[in-house]
């Protein structure tokens, strides 16, 4: 495929780091906007395999890390869920004026939540795919449980994930707290497909249940089978990649 370095300004008036990715010999079939994991970057294995996938079957893809994180620019203290999708919505108004809107929106775990919200400021959107998705996007707390009554006290806590530090704000656990995803899903109004995996020990299969019994069809599942929550094994999220594209054909014609 064909990888190109971008930036736009996202939500809090950072510069984020993107990465579109084109298929290498065809004009693309139609843009997919992808999201990714807490605390994650654009270039995780599960992103740049996916994305990979997708560029070879007719795909372009954005990818980019959120405002604090990977290459982009900004305080990840200052961030929170409803920050991600507004940098997301960013994200799109890129796309839509420099490239192409997209048509697909893909988001894995945390990334999941903020696409299904994200998708109703997104006219062009025609389909969305979650993967390891929470149903509720305050389920990410459970990555710092223990330092929550610190957060709740002090105003903040250093929290250590996946051996880095970041900083929480008690602002992060008041926007997740001011969050309802239930009728985002329920009015989403799009194609929906849910990928998850039934051994996923970060997000428990029951989310993916949530979400689809909340949503109107058309709405499908696929079960990641001996899938870990981040697909580190490269054939689940090359499946993951085939799966989708096949599945996004049908809503970009």
């Amino acid at each position: 495929m064909q990888s190109k370095k971008v930036e736009f300004t996202g939500s809090l008036g950072d510069t984020l780091s993107a990465r579109i990715d084109l298929p290498e010999h065809t004009p693309p079939k139609a843009t997919v906007l992808f999201a990714h994991c807490f605390t994650c970057s654009k270039n995780l294995k599960v992103v740049s395999n996916i994305t990979r996938i997708l560029a070879e079957l007719g795909f372009a893809t954005l990818r980019f890390d959120f405002t604090g994180l990977g290459e982009s620019e900004g305080d990840f203290a200052n961030t929170n869920f409803s920050s991600n999708v507004e940098d997301l919505v960013a994200a799109y108004h890129f796309l839509k004026k420099e490239k192409q809107a997209p048509a697909i929106l893909v988001g894995h775990s945390l990334g999941g939540a903020a696409v299904l919200q994200a998708a109703h400021s997104m006219d062009s959107v025609k389909a969305v795919a979650t993967i390891g998705a929470p149903a509720d996007p305050a389920h990410v707390k459970e990555n710092f449980s223990l330092s929550i009554n610190e957060i709740e006290h002090k105003g903040e806590a250093e929290v250590t994930l996946a051996g880095r530090t970041f900083t929480i704000k008690k602002q992060f656990l008041d926007d997740l707290a001011s969050n309802r995803m239930t009728k985002y899903i329920n009015t989403l109004n799009r194609a929906l497909m849910v990928f998850h995996s039934p051994i996923d020990n970060t997000v428990g299969i029951d989310n993916a249940s949530q979400i689809f019994t909340s949503a109107k069809h058309p709405k499908s599942f696929v079960s990641l089978d001996r899938a870990d929550h981040l697909l580190m094994e490269d054939a689940d999220s090359i499946y993951a990649g085939k799966v989708l594209a096949t599945w996004a054909e049908k809503y970009i014609i």
